[in-house]
């Protein structure tokens, strides 16, 4: 996929401290770790679980609040996506 897109050029300067750290936040509010993979929020530092985890809280995250990149949040991984673009930054 093409790099070309705003939003990603903009979200490679951000670097937000993550909300959590031990995991998606959402998940752990409601006393769940059914997470696959973690997500943060570019904008704002939120962590969110993948859409292959059970309740996908990282989309939640960007229709609640239209930030429109997350960068993964796993070990070894600095790819980031842009929501609204659907384009991918390896």
């Amino acid at each position: 996929m093409s790099t070309s897109c705003a939003h990603l050029r903009e979200a490679a300067e951000q670097a937000p401290e993550p909300s959590r750290a031990d995991g998606c936040e959402d998940c752990l509010a409601a006393g769940e770790h059914a997470w696959a993979h973690l997500r943060m929020c570019t904008e704002c530092g939120h962590i969110g679980c993948c859409d292959s985890s059970p309740h996908k809280h990282a989309t939640a995250h960007y229709h609640q609040t239209s930030h429109p990149v997350v960068r993964s949040f796993e070990p070894g991984e600095s790819w980031t996506w842009c929501y609204v673009d659907e384009k991918l930054r390896p």
